[in-house]
């Protein structure tokens, strides 16, 4: 069987990683170590992948399959996370994509030592619609009247709400090394009951993680008119975008 080898991430080498076993072993090329794994090369060429990637279950799959090892990873020693479906012809082209871009991994290994990312999520509450009118009777200037009180209130509430966002990323901007704002999800993913204001990631030396927690406490206390979600630690996923196009498909 014809096989591809799999790149999940890349790290110092380290005696507490996989070794050479089946599935998931290590290539070591000087300096850097690449974590990965034999894979069919029938079941991932350019049309196989689209074809299971599209599928949104088998998507969540491969994801998680591939965020498990990453965080397995990540646990015991810095790492740069490879995009999912990173795959090399053969475990010689993954070391000398090891020895190519050397000096980067290098870099971003040291920049990642000791720390984590946290996501921040900020929502408000959806602004509920409009009572229905019970008065059928009304004079056309109070009904202006209250379409417009309507109005403006709902622009001060969501005014407050993303005040109070911005105050939630300053806070954690002042424990973070390094800030991404991400696209906040649409109500396909919220639900129709909050609006998603702030979506960041924040990298954080990990002894900062108690202060992190505890400022966030205060905030959810000062800011009761927004709901604050903190996720993590992750891999530093959201900060190793210059590594995105590391691979090489068939």
């Amino acid at each position: 069987m014809t096989t591809l080898t799999y790149a999940y991430a890349v790290c110092r080498p380290h005696e507490a990683l996989p070794g050479t076993g089946s599935p998931v072993r290590t290539l070591t090329a000087g300096p850097l170590t690449a974590v990965v794994q034999d894979v069919p090369a029938a079941d991932h060429t350019e049309e196989a992948l689209r074809r299971r990637l599209s599928d949104r279950a088998e998507l969540e799959r491969c994801a998680r399959a591939h965020h498990e090892v990453i965080t397995a990873v990540s646990s015991v020693t810095a790492t740069v996370p490879l995009p999912l479906a990173t795959l090399y012809r053969s475990d010689e082209r993954v070391r000398e994509a090891l020895r190519e871009r050397e000096t980067a991994f290098l870099t971003a290994l040291d920049r990642l030592a000791g720390r984590e990312e946290w996501g921040v999520k900020v929502y408000a509450p959806a602004t509920p619609p409009p009572a229905r009118e019970t008065v059928a009777a009304d004079t056309g200037r109070a009904y202006l009247d209250r379409v417009r009180n309507r109005h403006q209130g709902r622009e001060q509430r969501q005014n407050a709400a993303l005040r109070a966002a911005e105050r939630v990323d300053a806070v954690v901007r002042g424990f973070a090394v390094a800030t991404r704002r991400l696209r906040p999800h649409g109500v396909e993913v919220t639900g129709k009951d909050r609006t998603h204001i702030l979506n960041a990631a924040y990298l954080l030396d990990t002894a900062r993680t108690r202060e992190l927690r505890a400022a966030l406490t205060s905030l959810r206390r000062d800011e009761p008119a927004i709901q604050i979600d903190l996720s993590g630690p992750w891999p530093p996923y959201s900060f190793t975008d210059a590594f995105a196009g590391t691979g090489a498909a068939p």
